[in-house]
């Protein structure tokens, strides 16, 4: 089986991107056009956070980024709260199951639990890894209790090797019910990720263009 590649615009298909979409029109017509969201950016200016997320057979949903827009990848910086353009490579999954059974998918599959931890701090040597908690340094805590991370698909960003401050925990996570910007993720509803385990596989990407 090929790559498939899930793709992040802003509310509807973009030029240049009919094959990601194809198949999707009706669905896209169908669903109520999430309002933009608009944040300071960057850079300064507006940054439109609200989309959708296809690819294949699955989608569109809606789907939501981070609070600061979209970044050049190069330029992104720890805590910056935007989204890095580039096709990411879907690492693994991980879920809380204590909140939902155990989700169908082909993707390897870790349970999070009350140890878990992921380095954010640019001076630790375990900037965006995993890490046992309680850790050293800056670290975010996956056991959230806003639901955000009941599951989370890992993504390769900044992770072979990571670079110290060009970004970390750059997940693919549920969105918040009011589809909140993220502060760098993508994000989109907890049923919705569900349905995209059951078809994404190791060596699909999920691309932000």
């Amino acid at each position: 089986m090929g790559q498939t590649r899930f793709l992040w615009c802003q509310n509807a298909p973009s030029k240049g991107h009919e094959d990601a979409l194809r198949g999707h029109e009706d669905a896209l017509r169908s669903q109520k056009r999430p309002q933009h969201v608009t944040t300071t950016g960057a850079d300064g200016s507006e940054a439109v956070t609200s989309g959708f997320l296809a690819g294949g057979d699955f989608g569109p949903v809606r789907a939501v980024i981070g609070r600061s827009g979209r970044i050049a990848a190069d330029l992104k910086h720890e805590g910056d709260g935007a989204t890095p353009v580039g096709a990411w490579p879907v690492r693994r999954a991980l879920w809380r199951p204590d909140r939902l059974k155990r989700p169908d998918t082909a993707l390897v599959l870790d349970p999070i639990g009350p140890d878990d931890g992921w380095c954010d701090d640019p001076a630790d040597p375990a900037y965006n890894r995993p890490v046992r908690l309680p850790w050293r340094g800056r670290c975010e805590t996956m056991t959230r209790e806003d639901g955000l991370y009941d599951i989370v698909v890992v993504l390769g960003h900044n992770d072979d090797p990571p670079v110290t401050g060009l970004g970390s925990a750059i997940f693919l996570h549920c969105a918040s019910p009011d589809y909140a910007p993220t502060e760098g993720c993508i994000a989109i509803a907890r049923d919705d990720l569900v349905a995209l385990l059951k078809v994404l596989k190791a060596g699909d990407v999920i691309e932000v263009g």
